[in-house]
């Protein structure tokens, strides 16, 4: 039998996307952390804690705990939606690139089946696209 596309024996369904967007890896931390950044790839939330172990919370019920915390470089954390039985797992990671640019990478394992991770398929590639329409107003 096929084994379902993004299904790892260790960290059941998982999903990677990523993408080159044309600001430094300081734009980029500085994008994703901003309040209008953190509503388009979190949720609504005033700041999210950047110390190992800060709980957060969005109004729409997402819910989480930070892991890692690599200013400029990463964020991992738990990530949990309100109707989900329990959480995944996030890292953003900023890969900077020799030209100047930085690759913005959103990985997410522990997801509960193939329907939440094309459900986060679908999110993570919208969050990238408008980070891009963001990017090109912010420049280098």
């Amino acid at each position: 039998m096929d084994k379902p596309v993004g299904l790892t024996k260790s960290a059941g369904f998982q999903i990677g996307v990523r993408r080159t967007l044309p600001i430094t890896p300081e734009k980029a931390w500085q994008l994703i952390l901003s309040q209008e950044g953190l509503q388009i790839w979190l949720g609504d939330l005033s700041s999210l804690p950047l110390q190992k172990g800060e709980k957060y919370r969005t109004r729409e019920g997402v819910s989480g705990e930070m892991r890692v915390v690599k200013p400029k470089e990463q964020l991992r954390m738990t990530l949990q939606n309100e109707n989900w039985t329990r959480p995944s797992t996030c890292q953003i990671r900023l890969i900077p690139t020799s030209s100047g640019k930085t690759t913005i990478s959103f990985h997410q394992e522990n997801l509960n089946s193939a329907a939440e991770r094309e459900e986060m398929k679908l999110h993570w590639e919208e969050v990238l696209q408008r980070f891009t329409e963001i990017s090109t107003v912010l420049g280098g």
